[in-house]
C-alpha cells in the first residue's frame, strides 16, 4: 500500500512524512517542487528508507501526476502543496494563484482521471484529503465565536483568497464528480522544522544572534496555535475516518496574543540559553509597521473532530512551545543551512527598519 503526499518537503508535509513512516510500514510517494520553503534535510532521517520515495516535481505539472498515480497506485492523496506565508502573498500574488488555485486544479483534474479507472474496490477505499487553513473564514472580533466549519468565507489576503478558492474546487468536485475528498482547515502551526521567517522560529533565530525581535502594530493579533504533531495525528485520523466531503477544523485551543508568544519565548530562552550579560531576550522586541489588511483574530472550534472522530491536541501550548524551543536550540546546523541568502534578503526586505532583522 502506498500513499501521495504533495508539498512533503515543507514543514507541516515533512513532519507528516516522519510520524507517518514511523508509525506505519506503509510507503509514501513524496512529491515536492522544492521552493524557498521545501528543505529535504528535514527528511534526512529517511534518506536510505525503501518506504520513502522523493520526486521533485510541481502538482501543476499534469503528466508528471498522472505518472506517478498510474506508476505507484495510491490509496490516498494527501495535498500538502501551497505557498502558504501571507506576506509574500501581498509582496508577489501570482505564485499563490498558480500553486494554490491552478495547482490543485490541476491536481484535482489528476486525481479524478486515476480515481475514475479504479477498480470498484480500490475506487470505494480512496481518499483525497486536501489541507488548508483557518485564514479562509476572514477575521473574527474579540467577542466573536470561533471559526466552525459552517462559518462563512471571508478571506483577506491573497494567501487565503487563494486557499478559500483551492478549498471550493474540491468541494466542487466532491458534488459534481463524486470525487471522495476530506477537507481540513487548521489554525497557527508550529514546532520542529519550521522556516524561519514565521514568527516564532524567526523569534528564537533573532534572538539567539543578538537581532531585533520584530513585532507587527502593537502585537495584540490573536492566533490559535496548533503543535505541528498533533496536526499530523489529526490529518491521520481525518483520513483514516473522516465522513467523504465533509471539512473538519483542526485546532489547539490556544488563542494568545503574537506578543504573548514572543514574550515567552524570550522567557524559554531566557531559562535555557541565558545571556551572558543577564540580561532578557525581551529587551531585543522591536515594534514595525502593521503589515496591510492584517487580520486581528483568528479562532478554531475544533469540537466536530473530537465529537465525531475523537481526535483532540495532545499538547498544551506551554508543552508545545518548550519542545519547539529546546528543538531549535539543539538543531543549529538545520537553521544555519536553511538561512540562505535569499532568505536574509526576504526578512531585510519585509522587515525594513529593523537594523539586521
Amino acid at each position: 500500500m502506498t500513499i501521495l503526499i504533495t508539498g512533503a518537503a515543507g514543514f507541516i508535509g515533512a513532519n507528516f512524512v516522519l510520524e507517518w513512516l514511523a508509525q506505519s510500514q506503509e510507503s509514501v510517494v513524496n512529491l515536492d517542487k522544492l521552493t524557498y520553503a521545501g528543505n529535504l534535510e528535514t527528511l534526512a532521517s529517511v534518506q536510505g528508507d525503501d518506504r520513502h520515495i522523493f520526486v521533485q516535481g510541481d502538482i501543476g505539472d499534469s503528466a508528471l501526476v498522472d505518472r506517478l498515480l498510474a506508476e505507484h497506485q495510491p490509496r490516498a492523496v494527501i495535498n500538502f502543496a501551497a505557498e502558504s506565508h501571507v506576506d509574500r502573498s501581498i509582496h508577489s500574488p501570482d505564485d499563490f494563484i498558480q500553486t494554490n488555485i491552478v495547482g490543485t486544479f490541476r491536481l484535482l483534474e489528476a486525481v479524478r482521471a486515476y480515481w475514475g479507472n479504479l477498480p470498484a474496490e480500490d475506487k470505494a477505499a480512496f481518499r483525497l484529503l486536501h489541507v488548508s487553513t483557518d485564514e479562509v473564514y476572514g477575521s473574527l472580533g474579540l467577542g466573536d465565536a470561533a471559526f466552525t466549519e459552517q462559518h462563512r468565507y471571508e478571506p483577506n489576503s491573497p494567501y487565503s483568497a487563494s486557499k478559500a478558492a483551492s478549498d471550493h474546487l474540491v468541494r466542487a468536485y466532491h458534488h459534481t464528480y463524486g470525487l471522495p475528498v476530506l477537507t481540513t482547515n487548521c489554525s497557527n502551526n508550529y514546532g520542529p522544522y519550521h522556516f524561519p521567517e514565521k514568527l516564532i522560529p524567526l523569534m528564537i533565530v533573532n534572538a539567539l544572534a543578538g537581532k531585533p525581535l520584530p513585532v507587527y502594530g502593537d502585537g495584540m493579533q490573536i492566533r490559535d496555535w496548533l503543535y505541528v504533531k498533533d496536526h499530523c495525528s489529526a490529518i491521520r485520523r481525518v483520513l483514516e475516518a473522516g465522513q467523504l466531503g465533509e471539512v473538519y477544523n483542526i485546532g489547539g485551543w490556544n488563542e494568545k496574543p503574537n506578543i504573548e508568544i514572543v514574550n515567552t519565548v524570550c522567557a524559554l530562552l531566557d531559562e535555557l540559553r541565558p545571556k551572558a550579560d543577564g540580561s532578557s531576550y525581551s529587551t531585543q522586541i522591536s515594534y514595525v509597521k502593521d503589515r496591510p489588511g492584517h487580520d486581528r483574530r483568528y479562532a478554531i472550534d475544533a469540537s466536530k473532530i473530537e465529537r465525531e472522530l475523537g481526535w483532540k491536541p495532545a499538547e498544551t501550548f506551554e508543552t508545545g512551545i518548550r519542545k519547539t524551543v529546546q528543538w531549535y536550540l539543539a538543531n543549529p546546523e538545520w537553521v544555519a543551512n536553511v538561512q540562505s541568502g535569499a532568505y536574509r534578503d526576504w526578512v531585510q526586505t519585509q522587515y525594513a527598519g529593523t537594523a539586521e532583522a
